[in-house]
């Protein structure tokens, strides 16, 4: 039976300096090295056969962090474009609340929280579901189904796109959905790729 284990990159610099981030690449604040590390520990015991992460460097170096802190430096490796961050568009590399006094805090919560709606020249959740969505089916699901226990290491709302997937969640559902930094969430799988268990480790 397959163990699949989810973990969103440790704090990056933006989040500290709560900017919209999305495609743009920053490094790790030192509390995301911190959270790596942690979750490098609470991978430890668990047996992995094959990464996956996104062409950012805040998700790569998280991943090559906790593999180190987890004694596991050999594993296969496959870095995707598919895997990456929504895309905030011309929100990228705005301070949030400077955002929420120029364009109203209503019109950004709809950017920010609603499933369907994108900021301008971005991604929605939808639109990243449709990325996310060609790529997990082709390379991850057909890694689980051969019983390869995967690690993925990427962002809140490609990982969101994910966990939409595998838990067959609606769009409002998955409005509801938060994924921590840092902290590796855990699925068994049966053959069928049902889930059996879930918890967060």
């Amino acid at each position: 039976m397959p163990e699949f284990i989810l973990i969103r990159h440790g704090e990056s610099q933006w989040n500290l300096e709560n900017r919209f981030t999305g495609w743009i690449d920053v490094e790790l604040s030192e509390n995301g090295i911190l959270e790596a590390k942690l979750a490098g520990e609470k991978i430890k015991n668990f047996k992995i056969e094959k990464c996956y992460t996104s062409n950012l460097k805040r998700a790569q170096n998280t991943l090559e962090i906790a593999l180190q802190i987890a004694n596991k430096t050999n594993l296969e490796i496959e870095k995707n474009e598919a895997l990456n961050e929504r895309h905030y568009g011309d929100l990228q590399g705005l301070n949030k609340s400077e955002t929420a006094k120029k364009f109203g805090e209503k019109q950004v919560h709809l950017w920010r929280r609603s499933y369907d709606i994108a900021p301008p020249n971005g991604e929605s959740l939808k639109d990243t579901v449709k990325r996310v969505l060609p790529y997990f089916k082709k390379k991850i699901l057909s890694d689980l189904k051969n019983n390869k226990n995967i690690l993925i290491v990427a962002h809140g709302n490609s990982l969101r796109a994910i966990t939409m997937i595998l838990e067959n969640l609606s769009p409002e559902e998955i409005l509801k959905i938060e994924i921590p930094t840092g902290k590796p969430i855990y699925y068994l799988l049966d053959s069928n790729l049902k889930i059996l268990e879930k918890k967060n480790l």
